[in-house]
């Protein structure tokens, strides 16, 4: 299993701090288009790493056009010699119309062609196939050779895609090189829905399961001592209610039965009762949506639970010192 971590948020750190974590044997490490935009730190972290993979986890893709994504994955993976993946999330309508001020289609349906639009683009500028794409709701019919990048050592970066809703997931197994597991999810929700998703995704494509990346990284409710774990647990919690309620992921609370608090949660989101919602998340929701224990027992829960379909993790670990941290990313590395 591959651990991966985060990459600090403070631009002005990141030479340091990429340099420690690959000196600390992570395998990767990602931003997220959260409060600032996730593919310039990379540029960043590329230069002052050797062999630490680079991602973004996730940049959203309905916010750019097909071109706009292929540039960005060219000069990453070029910069870095190979060792970019773009990892990409359709976000919400919401967010898609009213902050990014973007058109909003078919969601799975939109982000398919957003893949093959992209992946048409690359086959023209590293195989030299025609720019032909023609599609619903993306055109790519023109590419001069000004336009046209030149060094192409090292080809197009991997896609990996977020996804929730078995109809996503299935899209990412048939154009995507991996799946991100939202951290809203749970082992029965996988097991029930995300992975027979995956198999139909792999069948339509022709691709194995070896080559196809699984990532999740589960919810940790831990901590050195009791108000550290407290704190944990509040912040798991309001995580949680926050992402239950969400309409779209009414079906992972669903498997459990849990269904009828994503109304509930929804309602009180739009009166922004925030502290209110996360007192409705119980204990057997957090044990369900992740690990929650004590730090020794953190990493053989997450084998136990999720080693069978999990191909790399986030394994930041802020709860112990560092000695303690490594030895859980070296503990989980082994399995």
């Amino acid at each position: 299993m591959k651990v991966d971590n985060h990459l600090t948020p403070n631009w002005r750190k990141i030479p340091q701090h990429v340099k420690a974590l690959e000196a600390d044997g992570y395998d990767g490490v990602g931003t997220a288009e959260m409060n600032h935009d996730p593919f310039f730190p990379l540029l960043l972290a590329a230069e002052h790493s050797e062999n630490i993979e680079l991602h973004t986890g996730i940049a959203v893709a309905f916010a750019r056009s097909p071109m706009i994504l292929a540039n960005l994955g060219h000069d990453l993976n070029a910069y870095s010699k190979g060792r970019f993946t773009m990892g990409l999330g359709s976000q919400i309508r919401a967010h898609i119309t009213k902050r990014f001020s973007m058109p909003w289609g078919a969601p799975a349906a939109q982000m398919k062609e957003l893949i093959q639009a992209m992946r048409a683009i690359w086959a023209n500028w590293y195989d030299g196939e025609p720019l032909r794409f023609d599609g619903k709701y993306y055109s790519h019919t023109l590419m001069t050779p000004a336009f046209a990048p030149q060094d192409k050592e090292y080809g197009a970066p991997k896609v990996i895609l977020a996804a929730v809703g078995p109809i996503m997931t299935e899209i990412a197994a048939e154009v995507a090189d991996g799946l991100i597991i939202h951290p809203f999810s749970n082992e029965k929700y996988i097991r029930e829905v995300t992975l027979p998703a995956v198999e139909r995704g792999l069948a339509k494509s022709g691709h194995s399961r070896e080559n196809f990346e699984i990532t999740y990284s589960p919810f940790i409710v831990s901590g050195q001592d009791e108000s550290a774990f407290d704190a944990e647990k509040a912040a798991a919690r309001a995580r949680i209610s926050f992402y239950a309620s969400t309409p779209a992921y009414k079906g992972v609370l669903g498997v459990h039965g849990w269904g009828d608090l994503q109304p509930e949660l929804n309602t009180m989101s739009k009166q922004g009762l925030w502290q209110d919602m996360a007192g409705l998340i119980t204990d057997d929701m957090l044990n369900a949506f992740g690990v929650m224990g004590e730090p020794g027992m953190v990493v053989g829960e997450m084998k136990k639970r999720y080693g069978d379909f999990t191909d790399r993790t986030g394994g930041s670990f802020g709860f112990v010192n560092s000695k303690q941290r490594l030895d859980m990313v070296a503990e989980l590395r082994s399995a």
